[in-house]
């Protein structure tokens, strides 16, 4: 990491002399993914005033709310928590989940090392800027399978001024932020603060969070420098799916608690440019962060008296076999007086130290008689990572939370083990992308990109889950794009783009050695490299009729994979395992609206979206009720990929005069199957519609009043199912519960009112 910050500095001291001789300041050029703002042209862009929600900016809702094709599943039941879904692939914070978009803040990978995971809880809301999502392209890198997700913050030119909030809602949510923003002369500067808390509409489920984010700089005619600095703390409680007789008798329960995340970021970026002469220019961003994360997770276990040695415990086997419960010293564990139903409380511990760079060399230029716009790239990213994870024995108490009764489980077959493992990854990557007009009308925009990733594990207990991986591969791109007229062009393009398998799927690929998401370190075998293929047709325009204008979008698109992964359930209980499943294909169409007049505005969207597995395998799934009696089922082609919707649309209205602005949004999606039904067997998760409805009314003197109402309806629906051993649990609230089905149920009504200062 040191290296990385050397190199960087010097790039730094090289461009002093031009901001030194900076004439006029100008709008500051920052990195904000590798290849800079590369087929930017064709990406949706959300810009702050489209974050920004009547209690607020929010970007995972502005983007859901906004974009028929991007839709969130909140599997952990914690609205800060989402799975981000686009054209099939997601970005979550859940380690089980197949990671396949890139998300960058200001240039720098946002997936985090470990698992490359998205934590949306981090992003700073309060000083993003803009939003775009970017589709299949081979410069973005790992994760880029479906797109890229490319996240800017605020400089004090893009958000000068004092802006303060104060909000309160049902359930004990309070939330208040703070910003300002100057500039003088070529520098600038922007701070923002903002912290909320949120009781939780379900029970135990409450969340806090805190950010606060910096950015200074100085943007000159010949140079610019920006240091940016991010520090966030959440805690937050997702406690997960439900069985849906729980549900039925009570919305707002929860089958096992408590699950609980500790996350604490500190990031600290810089952002130099420099202009070589009147035709190219060197521009960089370097980023260092330490992530430490902590996780407290009670759940059902297959514990019970030994059926042939009284008064030891012992722990069922996937095959119906029973094998003595452990502690640390291999000393068996007994029977406890007054305990009918026993558990496990898991914790995991995960501190990342990362760090990286993307440097790009800009050029335009005319070769062969064609004019060229040439980025020349270099990007690295290297973290060192310590994972640990315990499992303690706990008691189901009434109210189905887990309390610990101290000892920590080892066995001897390691089925249930203590997890001490540090990671060391690597990327490296050089990119080239080419913008060549070739006619007038006519631009070809061509991408190349090689990336070597390397994954080093070591054991710290032992050597099993030593082992050492590494993954290259060379992924083109070509798009060409042709203007039919001043407001309207089409484009054809293809792309292939891939991923490595992360250190999660590494360690947890024997279906003979499954393993908990919570301690899933047990195993070393290989797993291959996921690759995309992808073929996009569409065209974009804009128009003016009867005093109206606006914009409009249309995508059609396919997306092959080659050596997909995906997380089965094993016979055991709370085990899985991951395992290459062959082919899979995604494809569909998104079309865009948008109308404005006056003091009205509108959007309309919809998105079809097809994904289906085109290989056989066989999933395990105990739960399932039409499992066979392995409780395994038999997974054909053209089954559809649980989780995700094959309809979505969205619309919204908005009219702002006379210091008053009115806003409404629906968002509605067909049923989806349930994690656990890949052979589509069995009943899917309902689909949904939801209104929100806002206003905001000018107070003078630049204050102003807000209400932010969500699911005004009040409908029930859920955005995520998945399967339960419900018979093994008493339900106080549904005691002849027998139905295995369980969902994440979707918010109930809920508001938030306040005031807003901008100056």
């Amino acid at each position: 990491m040191k290296h990385l910050v050397r190199h960087s500095l010097l790039f730094v001291l090289a461009a002093l002399p031009a901001l030194a001789q900076a004439a006029e300041p100008e709008m500051p050029i920052i990195v904000t993914a590798p290849g800079g703002d590369v087929d930017g042209d064709d990406a949706v862009r959300l810009r702050a005033a489209d974050l920004d929600m009547a209690s607020g900016p929010d970007v995972v809702r502005a983007v859901s709310t906004r974009l028929a094709g991007v839709s969130l599943a909140e599997a952990q039941g914690n609205a800060y928590q989402p799975s981000l879904v686009y054209r099939g692939f997601s970005a979550s914070a859940l380690q089980g989940n197949a990671q396949g978009l890139a998300v960058f803040l200001d240039g720098g990978r946002f997936n985090l090392p470990f698992g490359d995971t998205v934590n949306f809880d981090l992003l700073p809301d309060v000083a993003v800027e803009s939003v775009s999502l970017r589709d299949s392209n081979p410069v973005y890198g790992l994760n880029g399978l479906g797109g890229a997700l490319v996240v800017a913050t605020h400089t004090g030119r893009s958000a000068p001024g004092l802006s303060a909030l104060a909000g309160l809602g049902d359930h004990g949510r309070r939330e208040a932020e703070l910003s300002l923003g100057t500039n003088q002369g070529a520098f600038s500067l922007f701070a923002a603060g903002r912290a909320e808390r949120d009781g939780g509409w379900r029970a135990y489920s409450t969340s806090t969070l805190y950010h606060g984010f910096a950015d200074a700089g100085w943007d000159g005619a010949q140079g610019g420098l920006h240091i940016k600095a991010l520090a966030a703390e959440t805690r937050l409680t997702g406690n997960g799916a439900a069985p849906v007789e729980l549900l039925a008798a009570d919305r707002a329960a929860v089958f096992t608690h408590p699950d609980r995340t500790h996350n604490r970021l500190l990031r600290g970026s810089i952002h130099p440019w420099i202009e070589v002469d009147d035709t190219s220019r060197l521009e960089a961003s370097l980023y260092v962060q330490s992530l430490r994360q902590r996780t407290e997770n009670g759940d059902l276990a297959d514990i019970e008296p030994c059926p042939k040695a009284l008064g030891l415990l012992c722990l069922e086997s996937d095959d119906d076999g029973y094998a003595p419960l452990q502690d640390r010293s291999g000393t068996a564990l007994t029977v406890r007086a007054g305990i009918e139903d026993y558990a496990v409380f898991n914790r995991t511990r995960t501190n990342s130290t990362s760090g990286g760079f993307v440097l790009h060399y800009v050029r335009q230029a005319e070769l062969a008689g064609l004019a060229h716009k040439v980025t020349l790239g270099l990007t690295h990213d290297r973290a060192k990572s310590r994972f640990g994870a315990e499992t303690e024995l706990g008691v189901l108490e009434d109210d189905r939370g887990v309390t610990g009764l101290g000892p920590i489980i080892r066995q001897a077959d390691a089925a249930i083990a203590p997890i001490d493992l540090a990671v060391r990854t690597r990327t490296t990557g050089l990119l080239l992308w080419d913008e060549v007009q070739l006619t007038p009308r006519l631009t070809a925009e061509i991408g190349l990109r090689w990336t070597s990733a390397s994954l080093v594990l070591d054991d710290q207990l032992g050597t099993a889950l030593d082992g050492q991986h590494r993954f290259r591969r060379v992924n083109p791109g070509l798009e060409f794009e042709y203007r039919l007229s001043s407001d309207t062009e089409v484009r054809l393009g293809y792309a292939e783009t891939s991923r490595a398998p992360t250190p999660a799927e590494l360690s947890c690929a024997d279906e003979a050695a499954p393993c908990s998401l919570t301690n899933f370190f047990v195993a070393d075998p290989p797993l291959d490299q996921v690759v995309a293929r992808t073929w996009e047709a569409g065209a974009q325009g804009r128009w003016q009729a009867g005093g109206w204008q606006g914009a409009w979008s249309l995508a059609l698109y396919q997306t092959r994979i080659s050596n997909d992964l995906l997380l089965t359930a094993a016979q055991t209980r709370g085990r899985a395992f991951f395992q290459n499943i062959g082919q899979s294909r995604r494809q569909g169409v998104d079309l865009q609206w948008s109308a404005q007049k006056g003091p009205w505005a509108v959007q309309l969207g919809y998105a079809y979206g097809e994904a289906q597995f085109l290989s056989a395998f066989t999933a395990t799934s105990p739960d399932n009720p039409a499992a066979d009696e392995d409780g395994r089922i038999a997974v054909g082609p053209g089954a559809r990929l649980p989780g995700l919707p094959v309809h979505r649309g969205v619309a919204s209205v908005a009219y702002a005069a006379q210091g008053l602005t009115l806003r409404a949004s629906v968002q509605a999606q067909s049923s989806q199957w349930r994690m656990g039904d890949e052979a589509n067997l069995d009943q899917p998760v309902p689909g949904f519609a939801r209104l929100d409805i806002g206003a905001t009314m000018d107070l003078g003197a630049g204050l102003s009043a807000f209400a932010d109402v969500t699911n005004v309806l009040d409908r029930r629906y859920a955005t995520f199912g998945a399967y339960s051993e419900v018979e093994a649990i008493r339900l106080a609230e549904a005691p002849n519960a027998t139905d295995p089905r369980a969902n994440t149920p979707g918010a109930p009504r809920r508001f938030l009112i306040g005031l807003r200062l901008r100056r």
